[in-house]
């Protein structure tokens, strides 16, 4: 396909993007849900048909407002496929009516009896005196209905509210606007799933769910979308939408896209709260300065970074991304990179606990019935068994990879070319073991060996009896040379895939287990200057490459010139400077060798070359876990928001907020820090609401009040009516 629709389609996802990410800030989340699934829909499941595109859209609306489940939802068949199923319901209807039809008799022309008319007759003169009495009714029922909207306005008054005063009516006690706030937050992590607009029907779990009227409010018509939705072709633009919606809800998946890549950034800019990925790579820096054990930094640490999402509102969003990426990998057969997201969402809405703690893999039962349904998947079975590797299944990991690796050459050659992946997972997670001492981690370097001595002889896979010989070693050495320079015309083309990158890490990893990690390196070091470093700069594929010889440096680190591995982390940062896993080789090696001053150096000398949201909250971290002044640590925050686009990142001003009230205990400085940022970011719910429940004891009543006046003149989505709050007061007292 042409390069030049690539781009232009990748732009128009990530277009895309912000828009449902505005929605979902400004409050409206079923629309930002509706918009996502009614994208998905018709860009992946369209029907096999020659349409128009006046005619695709026509039947599009048919299937929306449908009592059909969409993608995320329970039973969801996708828009191709329901309709099938839907023309064989109504051919089979058709069916049925036209032997109905055909068993019945004919018109013979016969008038009906005298005694039948004279009985409709009577009836209808009943029906008419009926009328009349129910006419009667009505007016009674109104006169009621008076009455009782008097004694409602009487009561209303009793318990000290005014119906007939305005709406903006003053609230003289800050904690009702406190709770009003705190239940707003709650129904926004409830409400975040569209409701089918016939009957009301919602196919969310969610047992928070109401019916009536607040249902209603919840239906996201086929004209509120019909207008932001386009066709894709492209099979990036394609993966790229269905990657970037896994992200927005909170899913996990590896690495798909450079964090060179604009999609990239556009997402940090327009995070309201850290993923869990980020988080992890912050906590991990956190770990390794706070050794020593400092539980007040701990504390202050926790207090700013953590995401205050409710854990039933995660559960049911895992559910949503499990489903509509189970469905999605139907579009992309045996891809990996998917079917891991689909069991981290299941492991996640099935558990909340620490995965050291849980024997059985929680993903177990669906892997199993996925690899039923598709026995040829590999790369599905080294994706499995990786996570039961990760919660402790050593063994039942091994069997895992052991089958597929045994198995892969009776499969098609398309499948076979997967073989330099799954055989570098094994590895992986062999090495793995031995570090962390894990089940028979004695062995587990000499099975390493074996598994990628089997991958570079070419040799049938067999399962591991004892070390390999020498010369074992010796013919692997020379079949990943030989298979490594072969990549070499087609990385000049720019044709670089997981396969190729997983042979060159392998290769290089047999040489670090069987001769040692220098060896390892110059293989990597090697393969680097095959490509052009422009090309380097945008490839996902090499930034993963980098990664791991990252990781190779840092576990020698001690047997190496701290000059030389410093060099190499700098350089990286140069290519790839929004990573955050080099910002944390950064930090793992530096606090050995290097004083906080000259990490606090660093840190400013690349936000200053290139300002990224990743570069600031490692040093707002760092800074953090060191017991940085409070002085230095405000500093880095007004320098954030001098950069153009950080003053627009709704993250920085709610750190900023959360700082200033919960650890720095400066209510007026927070309350500063509150007015600037929803004056740079009004369209953020969420921030207008971290004002009332954190600047309570600062703001007046009156000043909450107006606030909240201005959020519906700013058209912000609000689902809850101060009255509800005053009601739930008096009904308690």
């Amino acid at each position: 396909m042409d390069p030049a629709i690539v781009r232009l389609e990748l732009g128009l996802v990530n277009t895309f993007l912000s828009l449902c990410r505005f929605e979902w800030q400004a409050g409206y989340r079923e629309l930002a849900t509706a918009l996502f699934q009614a994208q998905i829909e018709y860009s992946l499941f369209c029907p096999s048909l020659l349409l128009s595109e006046q005619s695709k859209q026509r039947l599009f609306e048919h299937f929306w407002n449908s009592n059909g489940a969409r993608v995320g939802e329970d039973g969801a068949l996708g828009w191709s496929k329901w309709l099938e199923k839907e023309e064989e319901l109504r051919q089979r209807a058709m069916k049925e009516e036209s032997s109905h039809d055909s068993e019945k008799g004919g018109w013979t022309g016969w008038s009906e009896p005298l005694s039948k008319i004279k009985e409709k007759n009577e009836a209808m003169e009943n029906i008419t005196e009926t009328d009349g009495a129910l006419d009667e009714l009505e007016d009674e029922s109104e006169m009621k209905d008076d009455e009782q909207k008097d004694d409602t306005e009487a009561l209303l008054k009793m318990l000290g509210i005014d119906a007939t005063a305005e709406a903006n009516c003053e609230i003289k006690d800050t904690r009702t606007w406190t709770r009003w706030s705190e239940e707003e937050v709650a129904r926004d992590s409830n409400e975040w799933m569209p409701v089918h607009a016939k009957n009301g029907i919602s196919h969310s779990e969610d047992p928070a769910d109401a019916e009536g009227d607040e249902q209603l409010l919840r239906v996201i018509a086929y004209e509120d979308l019909s207008d932001y939705l386009f066709s894709i072709i492209s099979e990036e633009a394609r993966f790229s939408l269905v990657s970037q919606f896994i992200d927005f809800y909170g899913g996990r998946m590896a690495q798909w896209t450079c964090t060179n890549s604009s999609s990239w950034a556009e997402k940090n800019l327009s995070l309201e709260a850290i993923p869990d990925s980020l988080f992890d790579e912050l906590r991990r820096m956190h770990d390794v300065l706070t050794k020593e054990g400092r539980n007040q930094t701990d504390t202050s640490l926790e207090q700013v970074f953590s995401s205050s999402d409710d854990i039933s509102m995660r559960t049911s969003m895992m559910r949503f991304i499990r489903n509509a990426t189970l469905l999605c990998c139907t579009i992309f057969p045996q891809n990996h990179i998917l079917e891991e997201a689909v069991l981290i969402a299941e492991e996640l809405s099935n558990t909340v606990m620490n995965t050291s703690s849980c024997s059985v893999t929680p993903c177990r039962t669906l892997a199993k019935s996925l690899l039923k349904s598709n026995r040829q998947d590999v790369l599905l079975c080294g994706v499995y068994a990786r996570r039961e590797a990760v919660f402790g299944n050593i063994d039942h990991a091994r069997k895992i990879f052991d089958m597929a690796l045994s198995s892969i050459d009776g499969l098609p050659q398309g499948v076979q070319t997967n073989a330099s992946l799954l055989h570098l997972w094994y590895a992986e997670v062999e090495v793995a073991n031995g570090t962390h001492g894990g089940s028979g981690s004695s062995e587990s370097s000499l099975r390493a060996m074996h598994i990628l001595s089997c991958l570079g002889s070419g040799t049938k896979y067999s399962l591991y009896r004892c070390k390999p010989s020498s010369l074992q070693q010796l013919k692997a050495r020379q079949g990943f040379k030989e298979q490594v320079n072969m990549l070499h015309s087609s990385w000049t083309r720019g044709l670089i895939d997981d396969n190729s990158i997983a042979l060159i890490c392998s290769a290089a990893l047999l040489e670090e287990i069987t001769i040692g990690w220098t060896e390892g390196v110059q293989i990597l070091e090697q393969a680097f200057t095959m490509v052009l470093p422009e090309r380097r700069r945008h490839s996902h594929h090499l930034e993963c490459l980098f990664n791991f010889y990252m990781r190779m440096l840092c576990r020698h680190h001690q047997e190496m010139k701290l000059s030389k591995l410093w060099e190499y982390i700098v350089k990286g940062l140069d290519i790839y400077p929004c990573s955050p896993s080099l910002y944390n080789a950064l930090v793992e090696i530096g606090h050995l060798y290097a004083s906080p001053n000259k990490l606090r150096w660093i840190f400013d000398e690349k936000f200053q070359k290139k300002p990224s949201l990743v570069a600031w909250l490692f040093a707002l971290s760092f800074d953090m876990s060191r017991g940085g002044t409070e002085h230095r640590i405000r500093r880095l925050f007004e320098r954030a928001l001098e950069n153009e686009k950080l003053r627009n990142s709704v993250l920085v001003w709610r750190l900023y907020i959360a700082y200033e009230s919960d650890i720095a205990c400066n209510p007026s400085a927070a309350r500063r820090a509150f007015f600037r940022a929803i004056h740079a970011c009004p369209w953020s719910k969420r921030l207008w609401l971290d004002g009332f429940i954190k600047l309570n004891s600062v703001l007046t009543a009156k000043e909450l009040s107006d606030l909240q006046e201005v959020m519906r003149d700013k058209e912000l989505n609000l689902r809850t009516d101060i009255y509800e709050i005053l009601l739930q007061d008096d009904l308690e007292s």
